[in-house]
């Protein structure tokens, strides 16, 4: 069974994107699937406010972990108003109540070897910014659920009025999801998808809400969780209800935060924290004003949302959604995205291919 869940480029690819705008042929062969393969694809791409790439902008498809985006959001706008405080120490075992072993690509337990080595834990805690920041840097769903609890789903969720976002599905937690698809009585895995695939997203929610409550507040409920049901099948109809939004929206998402115009001086700083980690780099820094990602993927998702700065002024959003792909049109892709975002922030000449 291929289980992969919201595995993400890491701060590693992310600093590897200069590079890769030396690999023109990768990013021919991504824009000529996405040609070839109009209907699993979803971009938007803008230039100084200029769109020079859109396809299929505004259907809604799932965004797997884009979504995280939305929380960093709500993260920096509740630490610069004191509401939290971001440099505040919270307990590995509360992160951990909401870690699935197997189920996120080990991008949990690689971030806490990474905060190891950088000793940032104490006391076996960690500090709130961290949590943030693992979130983005290895797109641990334990913290994505654990933040979303802290910060109040709701206080997420509206935000999309606040940014403009009106094509966005509902926020949920994303760990407590999978146990929808769980099959202890040996219930036929047709007649547990036929019920899922009849709840609207009101219903669907609020049965992932019940049980969020239980993962939260039973510490043996974890241990009922069972991978082996997720067949492929079971994950695709999975992947089919994450949160979802369109390329358009997502733009219009990165623009607000390259911008830094609806949100105070310390929100913008914590955000830049939290998204513009590749600014760590020094090759980046030689480029690069602001440049924030979030990337995600599922086994059949593949998504990208980048917005940046260059020293010199040029300001660029980049939003890239694909969904119904097969394992092999995945593993090609995940290889092939970097080199085109590269060759879409440099070249010129690759910019005046962008037909669709």
């Amino acid at each position: 069974m291929r289980f992969k869940l919201f595995l993400l480029w890491g701060i590693l690819a992310c600093t590897q994107t200069i590079q890769a705008q030396l690999k023109p042929n990768l990013a021919d062969s991504f824009l000529l699937f996405v040609q070839a393969n109009k209907a699993k694809a979803s971009l938007y791409i803008t230039n100084n406010d200029t769109v020079i790439a859109k396809l299929n902008q505004d259907k809604v498809m799932p965004l797997a972990s884009t979504v995280k985006i939305m929380v960093a959001i709500e993260f920096a706008k509740q630490a610069s108003a004191g509401v939290i405080n971001e440099d505040s120490y919270v307990a590995l075992a509360e992160l951990n109540k909401y870690y699935l072993p197997n189920t996120d690509g080990d991008a949990h337990p690689n971030w806490l070897e990474y905060e190891k080595v950088n000793k940032h834990i104490k006391s076996d805690s960690i500090k709130l910014l961290d949590v943030a920041r693992g979130m983005m840097l290895f797109s641990s769903n334990a913290n994505t659920e654990f933040l979303c609890d802290l910060l109040g789903f709701d206080n997420v969720k509206n935000n999309n009025q606040l940014l403009g976002l009106k094509k966005h599905t509902a926020i949920y937690p994303i760990v407590s999801s999978l146990f929808m698809y769980q099959n202890p009585k040996a219930v036929s895995e047709e007649r547990i998808l036929k019920a899922i695939k009849k709840m609207n997203e009101e219903q669907y929610s609020k049965n992932i809400f019940r049980i969020h409550n239980q993962l939260k507040y039973d510490s043996t409920f974890k241990l009922k969780f069972r991978p082996q049901d997720l067949t492929m099948n079971m994950q695709k109809v999975w992947s089919d209800r994450l949160m979802s939004s369109t390329t358009k929206e997502y733009n219009q998402l990165a623009k607000i935060l390259n911008n830094r115009k609806i949100f105070n001086e310390d929100a913008y700083a914590l955000i830049a924290e939290i998204l513009e980690y590749p600014m760590e780099s020094k090759a980046f820094q030689n480029v690069f004003k602001h440049y924030g990602v979030k990337g995600g993927s599922t086994g059949f998702v593949l998504t990208h949302v980048i917005y940046l700065t260059k020293k010199e002024g040029t300001k660029m959003e980049l939003s890239i959604f694909l969904n119904n792909l097969t394992e092999q049109q995945q593993q090609q892709l995940e290889k092939w995205l970097d080199p085109f975002e590269a060759q879409v922030i440099f070249s010129k000449k690759f910019r005046e291919k962008l037909i669709f």
